[in-house]
């Protein structure tokens, strides 16, 4: 005649998973909304800013060291000088920022 406490918790099974499982959601949307997506973003515009990388950039490694882009090369390095007759390659992606831009060569 009583109900066992395993019927009991069986009763209301289905509204209440849902409502277990919301915090978790709502966690979730608003990591990605707060993190994820904004760090997404940056890497997107660093991206963009290394691939547009040319001759002539004064740029800023993440190492602190500033130079101007003396060679941009295919494997993913780009020659930098740092002093008059001193240059030294570094990999794209540990690049910064750029300081100037050099403008392109106008087409006559």
């Amino acid at each position: 005649m009583f109900a066992t406490p395993a019927y009991a918790q069986a009763a209301g099974g289905g509204a209440g998973a849902f409502a277990q499982f919301l915090p978790l959601i709502l966690i979730f949307a608003i990591m990605y909304f707060l993190l994820i997506r904004p760090q997404q973003k940056k890497m997107k515009e660093h991206k963009a800013m290394v691939d547009a990388l040319r001759r002539g950039d004064q740029i800023v490694t993440q190492g602190g060291v500033i130079g101007k882009v003396s060679k941009v090369k295919d494997d993913g390095e780009v020659e930098v000088e740092i002093a008059e007759g001193v240059k030294i390659r570094v990999v794209q992606a540990t690049i910064a920022q750029v300081l100037n831009k050099t403008e392109p060569a106008e087409k006559a």
